[in-house]
């Protein structure tokens, strides 16, 4: 059996009206659905947390993977390529 703890929120009543809409149609109680709601964005949190952590690790790899190529098979190209990425970032990216 679960323990629950009261919370309450307060919720725009648009939102609220949604809840009660979709408790309705699932034949449930509006804590219920926000219950739900609550679970999978927690869920969905990690799994973003997690899939961002190897996406970042993936860019690092690849980042050293070719700046080994560059400086062991065109080395005198490097110093055009970090002047061009940063003038790419600038434009791009506005940093």
């Amino acid at each position: 059996m679960k323990l629950f703890r009261k919370c309450s929120v307060r919720l725009p009543l648009d939102l609220y009206t949604r809840i009660d809409a979709q408790a309705e149609a699932e034949s449930c109680t509006p804590s219920d659905i926000i219950r739900s709601a609550i679970e999978q964005h927690l869920g969905r949190s990690a799994l973003m947390s997690q899939s961002h952590r190897r996406q970042l690790r993936v860019t690092e790899y690849m980042q050293v993977a070719i700046d080994a190529i560059i400086r062991e098979n065109h080395p005198e190209l490097r110093e055009t390529l970090v002047l061009e990425a940063d003038r790419r970032m600038k434009l791009h990216h506005g940093a």
